[in-house]
């Protein structure tokens, strides 16, 4: 059988038939996946296409919409025939077999009418929601808000009524069906490249774009006002995963606050998309999303991520921060690399940590078991870009996408810049920038094409923006780190990937034991290394301080964090004395 061929039915539903389209081996588990406002079955081709590699994927076009025919006045439109639509399409697609139900925008809220049926288990395994939540809810939602008027649901009611602002239009008598029949139509495909970012689904033409959206127009003039009004207690029993788009222009996050009421096995998830780009441009994550869900719900252990997403469960059930939540910690083997490391299993993190050195990595694991942590261990030599793309994709095997990525790892040097020969240029360059490039590069992708966020946190140094004679090359790895940060911080912002560049100054860590220096013989490297190691250890920063002020820039998202008093102030006078900086670069230590 040829999965990804499509065929077609036709689904008898009281007055209307609807135009049914199938994928995939009928065997297999069923998903029906269900459109939203104005479009058809042809927005959920990427989705489709993908899960039909493993499920049975039935598709239809709503009533009124595509090539379903549309009921004979505004009563057709009622979420009660919506409802019966869908458990029509079930039975007839999938007879006798629960189902995993999706759904989109519209799709979404006339799914929820069929969701919260008082028989809905009996024919659904699960139900995952985007962007349309049920009316009943909604109306709930802003009857406790206007009940309790505080500042922050004030907010929350005015915010949702800017995001609905298309509603009100739609309730005017006449205008909203003329408008797309008169030519928004026609401009339908511009709006959505100039707002959405994405390409319009092929299969849509402009006239019957234009005759589904003037028709559609009935959904909410025939729903919104009845069921907002006067919503009805709709509770379910069908297992929930609610993806909230971050970047949704329609449905505010709010809105879905307290829907663990009504639906208590509830699991929220983030999508890092607008309302049309979670299927036109990200298909395959939320095909994901969709599979690891409905393989929980039939049997299969929950990949920590979703386990994550439990209502109730990881970080949302525990004061520690960041349970539930994977951490990459490069150079964890020793200094401001363990110590974050221990700080983020303190606060209930699964670690992924690496290092060169196999015995400083051990000793950091044990410590980070003793406060209950899940840690892997792994070998990796961070300048070396494909060793570090293997361990990014064995991270991601077998412990998932990470959340956080701390790329920390590099040595130290000192020298001019005529003593600092060019092999010493390039192991400085190759730890300290590449091995954060590297980094970058392999955790970066997986984050982004998982589409749930995270957080890049690079450790640059005071270095970065304090010049000295004697730092040439060191100074000059750590200052790409820190524009490498501001660079990806720019790039990756869409996809709420955080990039924070932290700026230690005198740390009392292990560095200064492994510092080369220029133009010195090893009894000379020797003394040197132990000056700087009893001034760093008299100054008496200690890592941990490094690690707290790591974990705080991941909650809050900070982007350059100077961390000691000298990392401060350097940062403070590259700012507004700039000469004096460079006055004192010509000082040598």
């Amino acid at each position: 059988m040829d999965k990804a061929a499509v065929r077609s039915t036709a689904v008898q539903s009281g007055e209307v038939t609807l135009a049914v389209y199938e994928q995939g081996d009928p065997a297999a588990p069923t998903v029906l996946l269900v459109h939203g406002y104005p479009d058809t079955h042809y927005v959920w081709d990427d989705v489709a296409a993908d899960l039909a590699a493993d499920h049975h994927v039935v598709r239809y076009d709503v009533r009124g919409a595509g090539a379903s025919t549309a009921p004979a006045n505004r009563a057709g439109y009622a979420l009660e025939h919506l409802g019966r639509d869908l458990y029509a399409v079930i039975a007839a697609t999938s007879p006798g077999r629960p189902v995993h139900l999706v759904a989109h925008d519209w799709g979404s809220i006339q799914a929820w009418e069929a969701v919260t049926a008082p028989d809905a288990a009996e024919h659904l395994a699960s139900y995952t929601t985007l962007s349309g939540p049920s009316l009943d809810h909604v109306g709930h939602w802003i009857r406790h808000r206007l009940r309790r008027p505080t500042p922050r649901h004030l907010r929350q009611l005015a915010s949702q009524a800017a995001h609905s602002w298309y509603i009100y239009l739609f309730h005017i008598p006449v205008a909203a069906p003329a408008v797309w029949r008169l030519g928004l139509a026609r401009i339908w495909p511009t709006v959505l490249r100039a707002v959405e970012g994405v390409e319009p689904r092929p299969g849509h033409p402009q006239r019957t774009l234009a005759r589904d959206a003037a028709r559609g127009v009935e959904l909410y003039r025939a729903n919104m006002l009845p069921r907002v009004l006067r919503p009805r207690q709709r509770p379910t029993a069908v297992p929930v995963q609610l993806i909230t788009l971050t970047r949704d222009t329609y449905v505010s996050p709010a809105l879905s606050e307290g829907l663990e009421r009504w639906a208590p096995r509830l699991w929220r998830r983030e999508l890092a998309a607008t309302h049309w780009s979670a299927l036109l441009k990200k298909g395959s994550t939320v095909a994901s999303m969709v599979r690891e869900f409905a393989a929980h719900q039939d049997g299969a252990p929950a990949p920590r991520a979703l386990a994550q997403a439990r209502e109730g469960a990881g970080a949302k059930g525990t004061s520690r921060a960041f349970a539930g939540r994977l951490a990459v910690v490069t150079g964890a083997g020793s200094g401001i690399g363990r110590a974050t490391a221990l700080a983020f299993a303190d606060e209930g993190a699964e670690l992924a940590l690496c290092d060169v050195s196999a015995e400083g990595l051990e000793r950091t694991a044990e410590l980070a078991a003793l406060l209950g942590a899940t840690v892997s261990t792994h070998l990796v030599d961070v300048s070396d870009g494909t060793a570090v793309d293997a361990f990014a994709a064995k991270v991601a095997a077998e412990q998932g996408v990470p959340d956080i990525v701390v790329n920390n790892a590099g040595i130290g040097h000192s020298g001019t810049f005529l003593q600092t020969t060019e092999a010493e240029w390039k192991r400085v360059l190759d730890v300290n920038l590449w091995g954060v490039i590297h980094g970058c590069r392999a955790f970066g992708t997986l984050m982004k094409e998982r589409g749930a966020g995270g957080h890049i946190v690079n450790v640059s140094s005071a270095a970065a923006y304090l010049p000295s004679k004697m730092l040439a090359a060191y100074a000059t790895s750590k200052a790409g780190v820190f524009m490498l940060s501001d660079c990806l911080r720019a790039e990756l912002a869409a996809e709420d990937i955080g990039v924070s560049a932290i700026c230690p100054g005198i740390v009392n860590t292990a560095i200064t034991r492994s510092t080369t220096f220029s133009g010195l013989d090893e009894e000379q490297q020797s003394a040197r290394r132990r000056k700087f190691s009893g001034l760093y250890a008299r100054r008496g920063f200690p890592p941990e301080k490094v690690a707290s002020a790591i974990l705080r820039a991941v909650r809050t998202g900070q982007a350059v964090v100077p961390v000691t008093v000298e990392s401060k102030a350097a940062r403070l006078a590259s700012r507004f004395a700039p000469g004096l900086v460079r006055l004192g670069a010509r000082v040598g230590m």
